[in-house]
């Protein structure tokens, strides 16, 4: 525990939500939700505005459309929250050295270790600094904690919220905590905070007046301790600058359960390449592949293999991610799929009897296909006439004969002269676009052959609604547009 408040935590307010009100100006004081949208999405983030009507992170989208009809729901955008991220990180770097990130809109950092401040008077400064720099850098708000510990620096960036600071002075920590809910401490969730409900504590002075030895009979050791230390407001965990990453992982939740075996297995196919594109995006490579399955019913199922060796070889993490499959019963339906990769490493080690499995089976299919180009040779030689038009030609797909190919006769997809219809394009709420005439501009909604633009940018008045069709070819997706300009005018 420090002597002085040199430990402050900075976390961004309602910031997916947040960032859309300052991209959007029509949004500015209205509930945004942002989240999956389809029928069992779940809420990312809400906007303080929504949060009135008693919507929540991690609600089920369905349940915060009863709560909140009217609020505007946005999918994700996560390529714009991570160039903010990055705009906030860098102004956090340049107090510290020591910034221990949490998430995209969370840190910690060591004042200390910068030399930014020694005392009360300087920690309340520099948290006062940071925070309008980052106003003028992205338009958003943060609300910031100071305290002697990172415990208590991150209760009181919660206490600030939103967009405050709190200074927790050391040695006021207990009559701070005393009142507040149990629920306020990390690692007190819901099931523990029922726990000690039924036994009376339902704050943190009463957790400290139970004791050690009662929390350790409670809960158990581990945490017993951990919560009687809390409750005396003692943590002495350091900020550490990198937190060595422990997984990658991608999954999908789908809104119709999957019954289809070949579509489970495509898709398990679908999300081993995503999850090794954020591996070798991350510069690792990994030795334990895992499969996650949650069934109709709920229950959740994981499967893993350790290879060799770690890799980042999209067709090894496939090939495993398939064999997991193949040990999970999936007949009653399947809501829920992920892959990730565990056991990373900064190097890959090449699997050579892989390798060679795969060399081998390429050069016998290369002499197989050599074989039946001869024999067919020998065939129309035999025969003594050249082959008809139409007839089966070795290695040519569509020729009738082979496993796949058309029937004689039959006319081939296309041959009529009338194109095949293009997909249906696809606008999510909340996108991107730019169109030709009217430039950038976002999703309202889409339906029936129709999509509903609202064309605005950040720093503009609240823009005007057209809508088009949805294949109009002067509509385009498009890239975010920054927050803030280049002359650094305020989004907000």
């Amino acid at each position: 525990m420090r002597a002085a408040p040199t430990i402050l935590h900075l976390d961004m307010d309602a910031f997916y939500a947040s960032v859309e009100q300052a991209s959007k100006p029509s949004l500015r004081g209205k509930a945004v939700i942002v989240g999956g949208l389809g029928p069992r999405g779940v809420v990312a983030t809400a906007s303080y505005e929504a949060r009135r009507f008693g919507v929540h992170s991690a609600m089920p989208m369905a349940q915060a459309r009863r709560l909140c009809p009217n609020g505007a729901y946005l999918i994700p955008r996560f390529r714009l929250y991570q160039a903010v991220s990055e705009v906030v990180m860098g102004l956090l770097r340049e107090l510290s050295p020591l910034v221990e990130p949490l998430s995209l809109d969370e840190a910690f950092v060591d004042l200390e270790a910068g030399g930014t401040a020694f005392d009360s008077k300087g920690a309340r400064e520099t948290g006062e600094r940071l925070r309008a720099d980052i106003r003028a850098a992205t338009g958003l708000s943060g609300s910031v904690g100071l305290a002697g510990s990172k415990m208590l620096a991150k209760v009181a960036s919660e206490e600030a919220k939103p967009a405050g600071l709190l200074l927790i002075e050391p040695g006021t920590e207990r009559e701070l905590l005393a009142p507040m809910s149990v629920r306020t401490l990390p690692g007190v969730g819901p099931v523990t905070g029922e726990h000690l409900r039924r036994a009376g504590i339902t704050t943190v002075g009463e957790l400290a007046e139970a004791g050690e030895d009662e929390l350790v009979r409670m809960v158990g050791r581990s945490h017993g301790v951990g919560l009687y230390r809390m409750a005396l407001g003692l943590d002495d965990r350091p900020v550490v600058a990198e937190r060595d990453a422990k997984s990658v992982s991608v999954e999908d939740t789908f809104d119709v359960d999957l019954h289809d075996r070949v579509r489970i297995r495509t898709e398990v196919q679908r999300l081993a390449d995503r999850c090794v594109q954020r591996l070798r995006g991350s510069g690792h490579s990994g030795r334990t592949i895992v499969l996650k399955v949650r069934r109709y019913d709920f229950s959740t199922l994981t499967r893993s293999e350790t290879l060799r060796g770690p890799t980042d070889d999209p067709a090894v993490v496939r090939e495993a991610a398939a064999r997991l499959l193949e040990a999970v019963d999936t007949t009653g339906g399947v809501r829920l799929l992920g892959v990730g990769v565990t056991g990373l490493a900064d190097y890959t080690q090449e699997d050579l009897f892989a390798q060679s499995m795969a060399a081998e089976a390429e050069a016998a299919a290369e002499v197989a296909a050599q074989e039946a180009a001869q024999e067919a040779a020998e065939a129309a030689a035999e025969g003594g006439a050249t082959e008809p038009a139409g007839a089966p030609v070795a290695g040519v797909p569509g020729a009738s004969g082979g496993p796949g190919e058309a029937p004689r006769g039959a006319e081939p997809s296309g041959a009529s002269g009338e194109p095949e219809p293009a997909p249906e394009r696809r606008w999510a709420a909340g996108g991107d676009v730019l169109h030709a005439v009217y430039g950038p501009g976002w999703v309202q909604g889409s339906g029936v052959g129709r999509v509903t633009v609202r064309f605005e940018q950040p720093g503009s008045a609240p823009g005007r609604v057209r809508t088009f069709r949805v294949e109009d070819p002067e509509l385009e997706p498009s890239d975010p547009l920054p927050l803030v300009g280049e002359a650094g005018a305020d989004a907000t």
